[in-house]
């Protein structure tokens, strides 16, 4: 089954030097983009990551410092990835909880500002989990009987897991080909940003998520303790959280 589309959407992918979201960066990233009527577009690029791939992240996916030395920086790359992924939805293999809010801290590391608005994501664990409870390797070999060769490569990894969604679609004709419902489907709860630490409460309210503050509306934290936002925008947090968390305040700001 191919994908019914009202817009582009891009499967990727990355390569990391580890699963710090805030800390870590990309070392590899493979876009597969699939635009409404069926061009597909893809592209891969090996990413400078300005600080030393430790060596227990070298042995899963074979990049290594020598490896990445003389490749362009992120930050080089950023305006050509955004020019790639700006008008379309995105999809992944535990892209809302890793790759996405990974790309989003180097876009604003970039200067890029990048958000979710006008995109929804679509995240093909999710499915499978909810459906199967098994690994991307397992997830091929069941949906579509092959056998996933060069895992930890970005490329390999960005194909297969195209190739399952699709063979998901075919299997669970109750998921409808339709990227906002396979997004709602994928979504494990609503949250503000990427890194789950502001979620929204039953009455669309944003709140904590961590802390002493955890399960407190945002706003009323921000009012009764003012320095909890600055702790917060000069502490070790995800960029996306920081950014989030000012567009709160300035919307408080805005309605007094």
């Amino acid at each position: 089954m191919e994908l019914k589309l009202n817009k582009p959407i891009c499967f990727f992918d990355l390569e990391t030097t580890g699963i710090d979201v805030a800390k870590d960066r990309i070392v590899e990233i493979a876009i597969f983009k699939i635009f409404p009527n069926g061009n597909k577009e893809s592209k891969t690029w090996l990413v400078n990551p300005t600080i030393p791939i430790p060596p227990q992240s070298t042995a899963i996916h074979g990049i290594s410092d020598e490896k990445v030395a003389n490749e362009p920086t992120f930050k080089e790359l950023s305006s050509q990835i955004y020019n790639m992924i700006k008008d379309s939805d995105l999809a992944g293999y535990n892209s809302d909880r890793f790759d996405i809010p990974l790309l989003a801290e180097e876009m604003l590391r970039a200067g890029v500002d990048f958000d979710m608005k006008n995109r929804v994501s679509v995240d093909v664990q999710t499915i499978f989990h909810k459906k199967e409870e098994r690994t991307l390797s397992a997830a091929l070999k069941f949906y579509c009987g092959q056998s996933l060769e060069n895992a930890h490569t970005a490329e390999a990894d960005t194909m297969a897991t195209y190739e399952i969604m699709k063979a998901q679609l075919d299997r669970y004709p109750e998921l409808e080909n339709d990227m906002k419902s396979l997004s709602e489907f994928t979504t494990r709860k609503k949250i503000a940003d990427f890194a789950g630490m502001i979620a929204f409460d039953k009455d669309d309210n944003e709140i904590f998520t961590f802390g002493k503050h955890k399960g407190v509306k945002v706003d009323k934290v921000l009012e009764n303790e003012p320095g909890y936002f600055s702790w917060i925008q000069n502490a070790d947090f995800p960029l996306y959280t920081k950014k989030v968390l000012t567009a709160i305040k300035l919307r408080k700001l805005n309605t007094k």
